[in-house]
């Protein structure tokens, strides 16, 4: 049996029917021909799979930025399998990543959840972590294809940008997942490129398909298409579902002659091609049984991989027989963030904090706490252990979706107060009131802000009396922000530690036309209370006084860095700038941990110790900093992404369309190429530029050798007294060429592990354009180019030369 026999039996109805979603989160089966449904989910670090529920945990792996970071295509390949795995576990066919989209601007809000600022690192991380994931049966997503680095205006936005560009930059990112490692899926983007859609745009056939080979399915990013005009270009996907804009009118377009049979066809094919990869279509071979891995143990490594040492003065890695008394400081400490906000969120069993992970690393030391400086926003939820569930006496809450009637169409026991609901069986579009109701019994005494996250006219009631009543209104147009990062009520109200308060909280939900109208996103809990900021600096100063060590773990919010909009700034939030200076003052072993999942300014950066750059460290991060602090493990990483000093020096910032536009008229100038070419013209210099990264010993390199285009060879030393990991960079550069060009750009690079003492050579393969220019076709100008080796793109002791012809 084949694709085209079963092709063959379909009607052209049930053809147009599976080329959209079932749900929000599968597509629809033809039992007639053996084809069952497929389930799609989120997301790039973790696998959601179709409900969005605590009850259902998933693995929660550190983010895009801390994968990137370890600069290792082995970490990435596993990052793969380890997805794949949790796919399997819930019965998810088609995992929606990796997000591989470019850092072209630090204000980027999905910055956190994609790679890099420079094509060729993201291109080969991106290829292995596709074959990890298909390796073991499942769909992998490159997404979001092409030109979708900003959020702002997303849906409507038309990106402006030449075909060089587009070619050396943008699509290169996307390319090798593609012919290397043969991606079954690509997810078209929500903007437009030079005035088409992303779904409605030449870019799906060519190069995609006729330059790479893809013979995938192109999935709509969600309710990304927007017309029957779509289906007339190699989109074939279009989720979610029931509705959309196909269906019937596809019906009624092909009878009429404006969309051909064959285009559907085509469609239908690689569909039930994607079908019988994963095992959802009979007669067709199974996935093998995967193999068992430690998904857990595997975060705790990646984290630790992609840690990124800054700045070191002899502080780390501390010696534990040393430390009686380690002050801990920051909101970020106790409350981390592990992931980003948005369709990536997924939820963990459980969270290791790096309060929690330097309490289990140090039994022996006092470990003392200060949250230092306010970094919440809005309202988060209740922990569970104060929650008691009024009608089960157990912990929870008590959830009911209410009808016009006020009768109870749904009722369900929860066991979080942060609640998503995107799919599943609760009936959001049929409910006119959303009660939540559960037994907060507060751990402390004062006053707080209770409230909700959510969208709808809202009542706030405590002990049975209703304390506010008010609407919640999204800010901007973006669907998926109102949804993921809705706005907060709260009202006041003095608590007491262990005194139980009945807390209900009942939300109108307003009724949304289109296939997002069945979701409702809520979270009850509490503001940020009305602490004295310096107050609760000078707590944390004393703290630090008093202690042999202080670690300030500093970062931002779900209302910084999220999907659905873009940051402003990227100072810090809140006064945590004044914690740091504050602490380093009162103690000179003050080292500083950022956990952020992007660059953040950092202008204390010389004053303290150690800085460490963590990102979004999944589910383990703290007893992964507990490694690398203790130098149990090397700070793996090195910096995909240049750190600036002033948000002003950034070269490339707007991210903002104007008139409906973003211009990219930086050509190929992105991310260090654009420091490097400002430095030509005002002596601008970043804080931490690409590729920097600092270890626990030292390391020689010699010997560089290039003797064709396609790798060169040096000889690595580690000449430190203790094992680590080196990330040797290799670059290309070309003096007085015709050519526009960067200074110089990266064309490939190695992870090396060496005990101490040991010496390597190794070869570093290099990109397949790296000497090549796009100019209607990849070509080569002839003559020398300098190829320049090291640590980082401005620390390049070796240099060689090479004649291309």
């Amino acid at each position: 049996m084949n694709v085209d026999d079963l092709l063959g039996r379909l009607s052209l109805e049930e053809k147009v029917r599976i080329l959209t979603g079932r749900d929000f989160w599968s597509t629809h089966p033809l039992p007639a021909i053996g084809l069952r449904s497929m389930v799609l989910s989120d997301g790039p670090s973790g696998v959601r799979g179709p409900v969005w529920d605590e009850r259902d945990p998933s693995l929660n792996l550190p983010s895009a930025t801390a994968l990137s970071s370890s600069w290792d295509l082995g970490i990435a390949h596993r990052y793969g399998v380890v997805s794949a795995l949790e796919a399997r576990r819930k019965n998810v066919d088609v995992v929606l990543g990796p997000t591989i989209n470019l850092h072209r601007s630090p204000l980027g809000g999905r910055h956190f959840e994609a790679f890099s600022e420079d094509p060729v690192l993201t291109a080969e991380l991106a290829a292995a972590y596709v074959a990890g994931v298909q390796e073991l049966g499942v769909g992998a997503t490159p997404k979001h294809y092409v030109a979708n680095d900003f959020e702002t205006d997303r849906f409507t936005a038309n990106v402006v940008v030449d075909e060089r560009t587009l070619r050396e930059v943008y699509l290169l990112a996307f390319e090798k997942a593609i012919t290397d490692s043969e991606a079954w899926l690509v997810m078209s983007a929500y903007n437009s490129i030079n005035g088409a859609t992303a779904s409605e745009n030449d870019l799906l056939e060519t190069p995609l398909n006729t330059d790479w080979g893809f013979d995938g399915v192109v999935v709509s990013d969600w309710t990304a298409v927007r017309s029957v005009e779509s289906a007339k270009h190699s989109q074939d996907l279009a989720m979610p579902g029931p509705t959309g804009a196909w269906g019937d009118a596809l019906v009624e377009a092909v009878r009429a002659g404006e969309v051909k049979e064959d285009a559907i066809d085509r469609k239908v094919r690689r569909i039930l091609a994607l079908a019988a990869r994963v095992g959802a279509l009979e007669g067709f071979a199974k996935p093998a049984d995967p193999p068992q891995v430690d998904g857990v143990a595997f975060a705790r490594t990646a984290a630790a991989e992609g840690t990124v040492l800054l700045r070191n003065e002899g502080a780390l890695p501390w010696k534990t027989d040393e430390l009686t008394k380690v002050a801990v400081i920051g909101h970020n400490a106790r409350d981390a963030r592990t992931q980003g906000g948005g369709s990536a969120t997924v939820i963990p069993k459980q969270v290791v904090s790096p309060l929690d992970g330097l309490r289990a690393a140090l039994p022996n030391a006092e470990v003392s706490y200060s949250i230092g400086a306010v970094v919440q926003e809005g309202v988060a939820e209740l922990p569970l252990a104060t929650m008691t569930n009024p009608e089960s006496g157990e912990r929870g809450a008590r959830v009911r979706f209410l009808g016009a009637d006020g009768s109870e169409l749904f009722t369900e026991d929860r066991f979080s107060s942060a609640l998503v609901y995107l799919g599943g069986d609760a009936p959001v579009a049929d409910t006119t009131v959303f009660e939540f109701r559960t037994t907060w019994t507060p751990a402390e005494s004062g006053p707080v802000r209770l409230g909700f996250a959510s969208v709808g006219r809202g009542r706030i009631f405590a002990d049975g009396k209703l304390l506010r009543e008010d609407t919640a209104v999204p800010v901007g147009n973006d669907l998926g922000a109102a949804i993921l990062s809705p706005p907060s009520i709260s009202t006041p109200l003095d608590v007491t530690a262990g005194q139980p308060i009945d807390v209900r909280v009942e939300l109108e939900i307003p009724k949304a036309d289109g296939s997002l109208g069945g979701a409702l996103s809520i979270t009850v809990g509490v503001e940020p209370g009305d602490a004295d900021p310096q107050a609760l600096i000078d707590e944390a100063v004393a703290a630090a006084r008093a202690a042999d060590v202080a670690v300030v773990v500093v970062g931002t919010n779900s209302k910084v860095e999220s999907e659905g909009y873009d940051r402003t700034s990227l100072a810090l939030p809140g006064r945590q700038d004044d914690l740091v200076r504050a602490v380093a003052a009162a103690n000179p072993r003050t080292v500083v941990v950022v956990n952020a999942g992007s660059p953040v300014l950092l202008p204390w950066r010389n004053e303290v110790a150690a800085v460490l750059a963590t990102y979004f460290g999944g589910q383990e991060y703290g007893d992964a900093l507990a490694d690398v602090l203790l130098g149990r493990s090397e700070p793996g990483g090195r910096l995909p992404t240049t750190w600036p000093r002033e948000q002003d020096d950034v070269p490339v910032i707007d991210v903002t369309p104007r008139d409906g536009i973003v211009r990219y008229d930086e050509g190929i100038h992105i991310g260090y190429r654009a420091w490097l070419k400002a430095g030509l013209e005002d002596g601008r210099e970043p804080a931490y530029e690409f590729g920097h990264g600092l270890g626990y010993t030292t390391w020689e390199l010699s010997d560089l050798r290039a003797n064709d285009p396609t790798s060169v060879a040096l000889t690595v030393r580690n000449t430190g007294g203790r094992a680590g990991k080196h990330v040797v960079q290799v670059y290309v550069e070309r003096p007085g060429s015709s050519v526009d060009r960067p200074v110089r750009w990266l064309a490939g690079f190695a992870v090396v592990q060496l005990d101490a003492g040991q010496a390597r050579e190794i070869t570093v393969h290099l990109h397949k354009h790296a000497f090549e220019h796009w100019a209607d076709g990849w070509t080569t100008e002839p003559g020398v180019f300098a190829i320049r080796a090291g640590s980082s793109v401005s620390d390049l002791p070796l240099s060689t030369e090479l004649q291309i012809r």
